[in-house]
């Protein structure tokens, strides 16, 4: 091979290798904007069925319980989905509903052994 055939198979090398970066690059930024348009879609029917006070309990609860939140927000929105909340959501209900749900947890509670 002389030197003008390597220098073009060095530059189809770096250019194939340019195009799948971008390629690949182009892949996770629709894979963000559909995240950012599932988010949006989620926070938009949490503004349809939440009061202010619900959301700010919701958002503080997410701080704590990310899991717990992620949790509550499906069920509501399952639940706004299939139609079966009428009216908007207050604190209380969304208190209520946190009630509920710890309910079912047993708390894990370890004590320390004196010697």
């Amino acid at each position: 091979m002389d030197d003008d055939e390597e220098l073009e198979a060095l530059r189809r090398r770096k250019l194939e290798e340019m195009q799948r970066s971008l390629a690949e690059q182009q892949i996770v930024q629709e894979r963000q904007r559909q995240i950012e348009a599932e988010r949006a879609r989620r926070q938009q029917i949490l503004r349809q069925i939440l009061d202010p006070e619900a959301r700010e309990r919701l958002a503080n609860v997410r701080l704590v319980r990310p899991d717990l939140a992620d949790s509550v927000e499906n069920q509501l929105i399952q639940l706004a989905s299939m139609g079966r909340i009428n009216r908007v959501l207050t604190d209380a209900d969304i208190r209520q509903l946190l009630e509920r749900l710890s309910e079912n947890k047993r708390e894990t509670h370890i004590e320390r052994r004196s010697k």
